[in-house]
């Protein structure tokens, strides 16, 4: 049954609000993604500050020209076409999306997408999902300040460790 005209303006005003609240969108095509497919696909997107939800392309196309991007791109929405909403972290639901297709290459892939205000290429989407997250960037960053600490530490250590085996020698040679 189509949509009245005040149900399409709610569509865009939520559209257009997901679009405002979001840190970056991929769009992703997919064929034959089934129920329990969709499902799981949500729920991981839910863990990582996600939403996934499939507008119509007019509405979408709509969206994008009001945000003041050219959404001509026909290569980008053609076939069915989802939005993927990144709340919290810019490449989390990306990572998600990546995960979820290993496996399933036919049936969900992406499309392209929106980031900083600006559309990304299809290689840009992709390029966007193999980069670390936040919490994998900030576990290298504490891995690198620890380094030297932890290496200077073993270092003293050495040095006692020595001592104690000397000692322990010591006591051996006399006993």
């Amino acid at each position: 049954m189509p949509k009245s005209k005040i149900q399409k303006q709610e569509i865009l005003r939520t559209l257009d609000e997901q679009m405002k609240r979001s840190k970056s969108v991929i769009f992703t095509g997919f064929n034959a993604l089934g129920v329990s497919d969709n499902e799981a696909l949500r729920a991981q997107l839910r863990a990582v500050g996600g939403e996934y939800y499939v507008p119509k392309k007019t509405l979408l196309k709509k969206v994008l020209k009001d945000g003041g991007l050219d959404a001509s791109q026909e290569e980008m929405l053609t076939g069915k076409v989802a939005a993927i909403f990144s709340y919290d972290d810019e490449v989390a639901a990306a990572k998600a999306v990546k995960d979820f297709s290993k496996g399933k290459e036919e049936k969900i892939f992406f499309l392209g997408g929106v980031m900083d205000g600006r559309l990304l290429s299809k290689e840009e989407a992709i390029n966007l999902a193999n980069i670390p997250g936040k919490q994998e960037l900030y576990a290298k960053l504490l891995g690198s300040i620890n380094a030297p600490v932890s290496g200077f530490v073993n270092v003293l250590a050495g040095n006692l460790r020595g001592l104690v085996n000397v000692l322990k020698a010591l006591s051996e040679k006399t006993a």
